[in-house]
């Protein structure tokens, strides 16, 4: 990764000086030190690879990283496992408001979700807790209640934050929008692949009408839908590696920052 690497480099250059005037007006009681801090949106559709760009390129800047479904994903499981139903939003907005969901570190790469005290990163993979969390995202009081969470995750020296509505309705102003996108024929082979790999079952064609369904629910749904950003800058990484999609959007961010 030699490429990214030194365009990492580059980027990083710039770094200090921003932090530094950040720092010198959040000093002057001007403006809130989180609100100079640099963000990396990237958003896009289930199975785009969003999550592992945004992690990457989290590590080779040094930002903080902000996986937006987690948060989602972790109120579904709470919500599964106190038998909620979906269509109790009372207690799953409680749930968001209250759950004790904590990040033991926010760097990339070295992280583990917990809820309550329990570790659940890996609980929170399974495609039940995705599908639910697909279906309480259209839940328009639900989301207001995990956005301060997310806000608060903004923070020197900068963050990426990869998910549905990053760039359009959580990070508005967001120094660098990425839309990352790829076929729904694509996304289904890339996440049977990664299924394979862990040991688990999985049949391509209900992982297509997976993808199928909730790209459906993502683009239409009501409140805060799938959509690229005005100013997004759209990646199509159907034909492109990881070290490629990240090599660009590092190169993008190197403009930016």
């Amino acid at each position: 990764m030699s490429d990214v690497q030194s365009t990492a480099e580059r980027t990083q250059k710039k770094g200090p000086a921003r932090a530094a005037e950040a720092s010198g007006r959040a000093a002057t009681g001007k403006v809130a030190d989180t609100a100079l801090a640099p963000v990396i949106t990237i958003d896009g559709p289930s199975g785009s690879g969003k999550g592992t760009i945004a992690c990457a390129v989290a590590e080779e800047l040094g930002f903080l990283y902000l996986d937006s479904g987690a948060l989602y994903r972790v109120v579904a499981l709470a919500s599964l496992n106190a038998s909620i139903a979906e269509d109790d939003t009372e207690s799953l907005v409680n749930l968001a408001e209250t759950a004790p969901i904590e990040f033991t570190r926010s760097l990339c790469g070295d992280s583990e979700v917990l809820l309550d005290g329990q570790a659940v990163t890996q609980q929170l993979r399974n495609e039940g807790v995705g599908d639910r969390a697909s279906r309480i995202a259209t839940i328009e009081s639900l989301r207001e209640a995990l956005l301060e969470r997310q806000l608060r995750m903004r923070r020197q020296p900068g963050l990426v934050a990869d998910g549905r509505d990053m760039g359009t309705v959580v990070f508005p102003d967001a120094t660098l929008k990425i839309y990352l996108t790829a076929s729904a024929e694509i996304r289904a082979k890339r996440r049977h692949k990664q299924l394979i790999e862990k040991g688990m079952e999985a049949n391509i064609a209900g992982l297509l009408a997976d993808i199928n369904e909730r790209d459906d629910r993502d683009y239409n749904r009501a409140v805060a839908p799938l959509v690229a950003a005005d100013d997004a800058i759209s990646i199509d990484s159907s034909a492109l590696t990881i070290n490629e999609v990240v090599t660009k959007v590092l190169d993008f961010a190197g403009n930016r920052l």
